[in-house]
């Protein structure tokens, strides 16, 4: 089970790692991206756009160590599950929408598999947060100091 956990909690951070990095620095493009789903006031929008790479890289680096692991992981769960309603709500409202989950060159349309994706990642994002915190966690070495 632990190896299990450790598994899962390395794929799910090294996704949002990569994810978080290619967003870095396209603060306009994420917004505009996120301006197309319609679903948050203009002053939300910016603001956030400029903090969802960086909380991405944060929340990635400490699933990979292994860090906070079961608080981190249930706020991942929260956000793929915030992802995965956003998609759907454009997708039911036929918004020809691109996702933008990795950056500015990712013009995939926003899509049922994409929903199933996320919430795919939620699940694993659970599953995390109940083995908390695996095999090789930071939260290991704490825990007996």
């Amino acid at each position: 089970m632990e190896a299990a956990v450790f598994v899962v909690r390395l794929l799910v951070g090294g996704l949002l790692l990569v994810a978080g990095a290619l967003k870095v620095g396209h603060a306009a493009e994420l917004a505009a991206a996120m301006a197309g789903f319609r679903l948050l006031p203009a002053a939300i929008v910016g603001p956030l756009a400029v903090a969802i790479p960086f909380v991405e890289l944060l929340l990635g680096a400490y699933l990979v160590a292994g860090l906070f692991t079961r608080v981190v992981a249930a706020v991942v769960t929260l956000q793929f599950v915030c992802y995965a309603a956003a998609i759907a709500s454009a997708v039911v409202r036929h918004l020809p929408v691109a996702c933008g989950c990795f950056g500015p060159n990712d013009s995939a349309a926003a899509d049922w598999p994409h929903v199933a994706f996320d919430l795919m990642l939620a699940a694993a994002s659970i599953f995390v947060a109940c083995g908390a915190p695996g095999a090789l966690a930071v939260d290991r070495k704490l825990r007996s100091a």
